[in-house]
């Protein structure tokens, strides 16, 4: 027999405890309004799933500014750049130079556990590990039910409900279909991700363009490396053989007499591409971020920063709903929020499209894409607007 379900009550329920939803109890908990935040995963899995992450200075300036954490800043990495690879030859874009700004290479699993530590810090109500989760009402007073680990029912009631429950939501089908539009983009190739330890082959992320398909060097520790090459989706990586896998990789970089540091890989996979956005983020009392609402390819570095950017824009207008009495203020959150997921898009494709090889691609396309990459890092105007694009849009949302 079904034990009946403890009821509770918190002015916004959050569906989802990665970094988006961790974020937006902790800024919520700042201005004085309660969250509840549960998760299907443990934290334990979350925290053992290894995700990399590029985090605009902005996205920095978010962790360290509202006192998560200084980690970012003593084990993270600031990148100053990146260097564009094509015709056998790197070409440096300078983002301090260029717009004064730069990125820190820090994984998205440490964003989590900064994240998951401070909330555990301040008294934050997340609960992990919890199963059957249901919502309800999203129009009037929503309801998120759920079991807690130990099998008791909850039924929490919230004024605000916000998903930030990833590419898989339950809280996105809540809008109904004759209200939303789904945007996609299936991309025809994957990523073949390498983890492999070895020292570092260059300070900086690497984005190649070769006859033979992209290729992305980037790093994670001194002794620790993350690689990338443009794949067919269908690929099995357990047909690759460490050689094969590094003959490639040399190949698609080599020039100028650089070549890649090598030793043992400990993990391969292969990483389908799409682009998705819902529109609109938000329906009712119900608020999509993240990866619920959108995703990009990986080229742009632009999920994370993209999720960060949502639950800022959303912890300002319940912030002004909830402590000011304008709930008005509500409505500006789906605008305000595409309007950097649209630009994002477009850098993500265009990084996409400029560094790949397409399937049936012809030798125009081919001299096309030189011709985009020379008109990039031959002219100040060009790379700036790289570097903007890839640092983070100042003025945006």
């Amino acid at each position: 027999m079904t034990s009946k379900p403890i009821q509770e009550r918190t002015p916004v329920g959050i569906v989802g405890a990665g970094p988006a939803g961790l974020m937006l109890s902790h800024l919520l908990a700042r201005s004085g309004i309660g969250s509840v935040a549960i998760d299907n995963r443990t934290r334990e899995v979350i925290e053992n799933t290894n995700r990399a992450g590029i985090l605009e200075q902005d996205s920095v300036r978010l962790l360290t500014d509202t006192g998560v954490d200084g980690r970012v800043l003593t084990h993270g990495s600031e990148h100053e750049g990146i260097e564009l690879r094509f015709n056998g030859a790197g070409h440096r874009i300078h983002f301090k130079d260029l717009v004064g700004a730069s990125v820190w290479l820090y994984p998205q699993t440490d964003v989590f556990i900064d994240l998951a530590d401070a909330r555990e810090r301040d008294g934050g109500d997340v609960r992990f590990g919890v199963s059957d989760t249901r919502v309800r009402d999203v129009t009037g007073k929503p309801v998120m039910a759920f079991t807690e680990s130990d099998g008791t029912p909850h039924e929490v009631s919230c004024d605000y409900l916000v998903g930030a429950d990833g590419s898989h939501s339950i809280c996105r089908g809540e809008v109904p279909e004759a209200l939303r539009t789904h945007f996609f983009k299936e991309y025809p190739f994957a990523w073949f991700g390498i983890m492999v330890e070895a020292p570092m082959s260059a300070p900086e992320l690497i984005y190649t363009r070769h006859e033979r398909g992209f290729a992305l060097i980037s790093q994670r520790t001194e002794t620790l490396q993350r690689m990338y090459f443009q794949c067919d989706p269908s690929t099995d990586p357990a047909q690759w053989s460490d050689d094969r896998i590094w003959d490639e990789l040399q190949t698609r970089v080599a020039g100028g007499g650089f070549s890649l540091e090598e030793g043992p890989i400990t993990e391969k996979v292969v990483l389908p591409f799409r682009s998705f956005v819902a529109e609109p983020m938000r329906h009712g009392n119900l608020f999509l971020a993240g990866d619920a609402a959108h995703t990009v390819p990986p080229t742009g570095a632009k999920g994370l920063n993209l999720a960060l950017q949502d639950v800022k824009v959303l912890h300002e207008v319940l912030d002004g709903a909830v402590n000011l009495g304008k709930p008005e203020l509500l409505e500006e959150y789906s605008t305000r929020a595409l309007r950097r997921v649209w630009m994002a898009q477009q850098f993500s494709y265009r990084m996409t499209t400029m560094l790949h090889t397409l399937p049936g691609q012809t030798p125009f396309d081919a001299r096309r894409q030189l011709g985009q990459l020379e008109s990039i890092v031959s002219s100040p105007y060009g790379s700036a607007h790289l570097a903007e694009c890839y640092t983070g849009w100042p003025t945006a949302p």
